[in-house]
């Protein structure tokens, strides 16, 4: 009895004494060397982009980072938080990366007049995976004009290091080259 006693109380005090961090992670806008003009032109004398949504499904609307450890199994980690929703994060990070992909045209997440065109974004996969790539899939819908484009994607990036920073920089880097070839089907289309 004194044996188990003393076993109770030393793993009570070792569990007391190691304590676990928790990581929070935000992605980073994409960087670029253009200027944007948005701030010196007006909203009536230039093209405008209303990102409307971007949606994540439930695996992926939670705080946890989520790393997929086999072709059917995905973890959800309890330590490596993203710092505000993802589906928040990837619509801000996507107005960032497409007003600067775009500078002649207003990007905004809110609607700020009659006449815009309208983006919509499903991500069905945001994660790290077994084999140290991150894989960032789903599809985009753009209203022009009235007309609907919709396109999929399905991005499969390799990571250059191990850990969580780096595949979050890495999920980042895949987001805004998304961003790009959405910017690339709005430029050819006007």
């Amino acid at each position: 009895m004194k044996k188990w006693l003393i076993a109770l109380a030393t793993l009570s005090v070792s569990a007391c004494s190691s304590t676990v961090d928790t990581t929070y992670y935000q992605l980073p806008a994409g960087s670029s060397a253009a200027a944007s003009t948005s701030s010196t032109l007006t909203a009536s004398s230039q093209p405008m982009l209303w990102v409307q949504q971007v949606t994540v499904p439930d695996h992926l609307a939670g705080n946890g980072v989520v790393y997929q450890t086999s072709d059917v199994k995905y973890v959800i980690a309890s330590q490596n938080l993203w710092a505000s929703p993802l589906d928040q994060q990837l619509q801000q990070t996507l107005v960032t990366n497409l007003s600067r992909a775009l500078p002649g045209r207003l990007v905004s997440a809110t609607p700020l007049s009659e006449q815009h065109d309208t983006l919509n974004v499903n991500v069905t996969g945001f994660q790290g995976r077994y084999d140290g790539k991150a894989v960032i899939s789903g599809e985009w819908v753009l209203q022009h004009q009235g007309r609907l484009i919709k396109q999929p994607f399905n991005l499969i990036l390799p990571q250059q290091e191990d850990g969580y920073d780096a595949l979050v920089r890495t999920l980042a880097a895949g987001w805004q080259q998304q961003a790009q070839q959405i910017a690339q089907t709005l430029t050819a289309l006007n």
